[in-house]
């Protein structure tokens, strides 16, 4: 089992260092002689247009891209970033946002109210399947006062509306850049965020260079991030403990958190524990065969066993979850364990049974090859091993690049495939309003108007989120009966990297993005 303790004693030990030091152990200048940091990450993204994306194409974006609203390093509410300040009217159905005054894109292009209305209206417009105009459900219409006031008219009450405008899917584009009615291809970003987009190759590396025209909450480190990709987690950690790369974030196995955490000493490496609600969960699509019926699915639910999973391939680095709502967060629930208890196959079978099937099931497990780290195969072997064993499935399982994957899931060409979730924000409203409706972040329609139309919108009602607990509680029980999203296991975000590296404790914001700017060199005092 991984043990934290000995990492724990160190991270105090430092702290109580600084704190008699006074001065502090680091400094956060520059250090421009040592050249960018290297940051690697099997999160490559599949896309550079924000209208297209509700996926790890944001951690990019957040780094190159503005949104209204952002967050400070620890932070739980969004503040204004490219706003000077928001405030919602008495009903909370008009939120009105005033610009910084003098905003430029890194091109010199202005930044006013006019840029926000249309880099909100094309998303809306181009409405890429799948994609964040799912996010902007509650969203009537956007209008502009002057050069510097947006206003944001709801259909209903939205507590959650400037936790939506501080994602990346949000990311203010410049118009003249940008085409009102369609994605732009040209493999270019035109942006106002805390860096620059100075080159790209798709799938191998972004460079990010200081935007000397950037103003807002960012407070930066260093002058230069180069984020390399990698499509094999081995590589990955074979990089930086050659010092080809300072960082990672993303893609670490279970086995590689372990061996760090044991020999980081011995490495030159730190390896850094990051609170977050990362969890894991399979897909049923209702439109494919054999994924339609409820028998199969709640069978599926009786048999996964979540606690040999998170022991057996993740090295008790993640643990079960048994509910779409992970802990930590209003409205957790433990449903899915609490109605199947532990796994079964004689239940299973009888489940089965019951609905008149008595032959093995045929079905088609997806996963993505290169996203989630190395660790996704042998968890979805496990997967197969396990519903094969109780001799009432025959899995077959098949993989493609995120990219590919992406298209694949958004047209609806898989059975049963396998998801992550990062949060956008950080309110139990993200793990349960992103997977329902007509159009949702899976690409495969859920219409649930309990949810949809009761639940969420009585819950966004209330600005006090501690306050909204039943009924997230009452929409986990329509996700568990229905069984078409099915939890595996919830995990925390960790950050390894070369020793002379600081301000990674820092880096991962409330939506386990890395912000570039929290890292710079450690120097001597």
């Amino acid at each position: 089992m991984f043990m934290r303790d000995r990492y724990l004693r160190q991270m105090g030990a430092i702290t109580s260092i600084a704190l008699v030091a006074g001065c502090g152990l680091f400094s956060s200048d520059s250090s421009d002689d040592r050249g960018a940091i290297v940051v690697g990450t099997t999160a490559t993204p599949s896309t550079l247009d924000p209208a297209a994306s509700w996926d790890s194409s944001w951690e990019l974006f957040r780094n190159v891209h503005q949104t209204l609203l952002n967050f400070r390093p620890g932070a739980s509410e969004p503040e204004p970033d490219a706003a000077e300040s928001c405030e919602f009217n008495s009903s909370s159905t008009v939120y009105t946002c005033e610009l910084r005054e003098g905003l430029k894109f890194s091109d010199g292009h202005e930044l006013d109210a006019q840029a926000v209305k249309y880099s909100i209206d094309r998303i809306k417009k181009i409405n890429v399947n799948g994609g964040p105009a799912g996010l902007l459900g509650s969203l009537s219409r956007v209008q502009v006062r002057g050069d510097r006031e947006v206003i944001f008219h709801l259909k209903q009450p939205d507590a959650t509306f400037p936790f939506v405008l501080s994602t990346p899917a949000m990311s203010i584009v410049d118009p003249e850049e940008y085409p009102a009615d369609k994605l732009r291809t040209d493999g270019k970003v035109s942006a106002s965020g805390p860096y620059t987009l100075a080159s790209y190759e798709q799938g191998k590396e972004a460079e990010l260079v200081r935007n000397d025209n950037y103003e807002g909450i960012a407070d930066r480190r260093n002058d230069a991030v180069t984020i390399r990709y990698f499509t094999d987690s081995s590589k990955l950690v074979d990089a930086l403990k050659a010092k080809q790369i300072d960082v990672i974030y993303r893609g670490l196995r279970a086995s590689d958190i372990v061996d760090i955490h044991a020999n980081d000493d011995e490495q030159g490496l730190q390896l850094v524990e990051n609170p977050a609600t990362e969890i894991s969960y399979l897909v049923f699509n209702p439109k494919e065969k054999w994924a339609d019926k409820l028998s199969v699915r709640k069978a599926i639910a009786q048999i996964i066993d979540r606690p040999a999973l998170a022991h057996n391939i993740y090295k008790d680095t993640v643990e079960p979850l048994y509910s779409m709502i992970p802990k930590g967060l209003v409205g957790h629930t433990t449903g899915f364990f609490d109605s199947y208890g532990s796994p079964s196959a004689s239940k299973a079978k009888q489940i089965l049974l019951d609905d008149g099937i008595t032959e093995r099931v045929p079905l088609t497990f997806w996963y993505t090859s290169d996203r989630y780290g190395s660790q996704t195969k042998p968890a979805f072997q496990e997967l197969k091993r396990q519903l094969e064993a109780s001799g009432l499935f025959d899995i077959t399982l098949k993989s493609r690049p995120w990219k590919d994957y992406v298209e694949g899931y958004q047209k609806g060409e898989y059975q049963v495939f396998g998801r992550g979730w990062f949060p956008d924000f950080p309110d139990a409203d993200n793990f349960v309003a992103p997977f329902v409706g007509e159009q949702n972040a899976l690409g495969t329609p859920y219409e649930s108007p309990e949810i949809t139309d009761k639940l969420l919108p009585e819950s966004r009602k209330e600005s006090d989120r501690g306050a909204v607990a039943k009924e997230f509680e009452d929409a986990q029980q329509v996700l568990l009966e229905d069984a078409r999203l099915l939890p595996l296991w919830q995990g925390k975000q960790y950050v390894a990297a070369n020793e002379e590296i600081a301000g990674a404790d820092r880096s991962i914001d409330p939506a386990t993005m890395m912000t570039m700017w929290e890292l710079y060199w450690k120097t001597s005092w």
